[in-house]
């Protein structure tokens, strides 16, 4: 089961940095994001089950990047309409 859910987080990881290096548009970073925080999580668990302490506290420091991620791409749009790229 570990081993699943290690080559999930490795996938996820991925994917996200190659939706986030696309810089297609502030939708797909967004998206990168969430898929940044999914992983973040998985790997927060690997790191729990294995008895690794800097893979989780690593991993619990980039979830919250992540999150800050996912509100500066997808949530502030959404509430105040601005456009994330705008500082």
């Amino acid at each position: 089961m570990i081993e699943i859910l290690r080559w999930f987080a490795s996938a996820t990881t991925i994917v996200a940095a190659i939706l986030v290096a696309t810089n297609v548009s502030a939708k797909v970073s967004g998206l990168g994001f969430v898929v940044f925080t999914v992983a973040s999580v998985a790997w927060i668990t690997i790191g729990i089950l294995d008895e690794e302490p800097a893979l989780t506290i690593q991993n619990i420091v980039l979830t919250a990047i992540n999150l800050f991620g996912v509100y500066r791409y997808i949530l502030r749009p959404a509430l105040t309409g601005k456009d994330p790229q705008e500082t």
